[in-house]
């Protein structure tokens, strides 16, 4: 029987048991503990609950059963900060939760409903929230227009991959009058789950896993928009606010990070590099992330680092997770440049 599987017996022949009662148990250090539990709390398998030395872990049967919030409300003139305070008193979030975690939510749930009453051209819908054990979500869902075609037809772009691709670089809003455009790019950032799903696409950010996914399931009208939060999460709104909209920015948000693969797995032309790059001179730092990218093209490379760079001077490009095959075709346009 593998350590994880023993872990799951340990946690189905009783209600819940602490991190120490565990290592106890199945005379297992502190970390390597850690280490299979966050992968089964990413599973699905377990359920934590609390934090630090009070935090408690359960199998998912004998899990607490969640307290669920669920609407289907008039979007026309809707005011999202008092729906919010709805969900809030309804799940008691100001004694639940704590102060990092409901500061998130607030702001997410907030931009992500907001969202729908502005852009979805739509008269209804519906948004559920479930508080559980371990967690804190919302599911907000529209059947209006499609986030990713309703981009598609304010810029003009060949179709909702391209509005997914500029969506997901920030500061692209079919209202820049009343939008900055920020809200699905932080929101995806500060969420442990945050998935957005319109027509044929699906878009996917895990931050245990520390990856973001995209898929093509079967045909859905217009958005739903999935946001979890662990109970027990550490991380702040600000510092995400601090990471992409620094303080040297005057707080703008002048940062961003796009995950290359979610255009393709191999770059060879200088089309796809422009599609790319596309508005990213509105920023003045890139990381471009090519986590899962196996290749480039040479024409790839020298739009980004000859062509673009030429171009936008003042833009600082920076690339990360490449695989040695990806650098050095970097290196050789670095050194060859035209």
């Amino acid at each position: 029987m593998s350590r994880q599987q023993q872990i799951l017996a340990c946690l189905e022949s009783q209600p819940s048991a602490t991190g120490k009662e565990l290592c106890q148990r199945l005379d297992i250090s502190r970390q390597a503990l850690n280490i299979h539990l966050k992968s089964l709390i990413a599973s699905g398998q377990v359920v934590k609950s609390g934090s630090t030395r009070n935090a408690r872990y359960y199998s998912t049967a004998y899990a607490p059963a969640a307290t669920v919030f669920s609407r289907r409300l008039s979007l026309a003139g809707l005011d999202e900060s008092r729906v919010y305070e709805q969900v809030a008193t309804a799940l008691n979030l100001r004694s639940t939760l704590r102060s990092n975690v409901a500061a998130i939510l607030h702001y997410a749930f907030t931009e992500i409903l907001n969202n729908a009453i502005d852009h979805s051209k739509t008269g209804r819908g519906n948004i559920t929230a479930r508080l559980e054990a371990g967690s804190i979500s919302f599911i907000i869902r529209d059947n209006g227009i499609g986030v990713f075609q309703s981009i598609a037809s304010k810029y003009g772009l060949e179709d909702e991959q391209a509005a997914m691709v500029e969506l997901i670089k920030g500061k692209t809003t079919t209202m820049p009058e009343a939008h900055t455009g920020e809200g699905i790019f932080f929101t995806s950032k500060v969420a442990d789950r945050f998935l957005l799903r319109s027509h044929h696409i699906q878009v996917e950010w895990d931050r245990l896993r520390d990856d973001v996914f995209i898929s093509k399931p079967r045909f859905i009208s217009g958005t739903t928009v999935e946001f979890t939060v662990q109970r027990s999460a550490r991380q702040l709104l600000e510092d995400t606010f601090a990471t992409f909209a620094p303080a040297d920015y005057d707080y703008r948000f002048e940062k961003t990070k796009v995950q290359v693969k979610l255009l393709n797995s191999e770059y060879v032309s200088r089309s796809e590099a422009r599609r790319l790059v596309t508005n990213l001179e509105n920023f003045r730092e890139v990381a471009l992330d090519f986590k899962g990218v196996k290749s480039v093209g040479q024409g790839f490379a020298d739009e980004i680092f000859r062509v673009f760079a030429n171009r936008h001077p003042a833009v600082k490009i920076e690339c990360i997770n490449t695989t040695p095959s990806v650098e050095t075709m970097f290196r050789h346009v670095s050194q060859n440049p035209g």
